[in-house]
């Protein structure tokens, strides 16, 4: 847990981390590219909490926008922190064939 802003967060602090790119994938996945240039997967079906139930709707969960380096969706009625979706993915590498 931390705190900055006089808001208390879950998790650790990924100082200064955005989301730059974030592509829906079947099965509730979504392939996120940091501003490091990392990318990781994130299993949205994973998410607690009622705020994310929207997101079992295919419809709502592919139109994903980002503000600011947040992955949004229903016009920013749903969003993520980029340091939580940073702690709740997995590494992604893909080497080309």
């Amino acid at each position: 847990m931390y705190i900055k802003d006089d808001i208390c967060y879950a998790g650790r602090l990924e100082e200064g981390i955005r989301v730059t790119e974030a592509k829906p994938l079947r099965g509730q996945m979504l392939l996120v590219t940091f501003s490091t240039g990392e990318k990781r997967l994130l299993d949205t079906s994973l998410l607690e909490g009622t705020a994310f139930q929207a997101l079992r709707d295919e419809k709502i969960f592919k139109n994903i926008e980002l503000f600011h380096g947040v992955i949004t969706w229903n016009n920013g009625e749903i969003d993520i922190a980029p340091e939580t979706v940073y702690q709740e993915s997995y590494a992604y590498e893909c080497d080309a064939v």
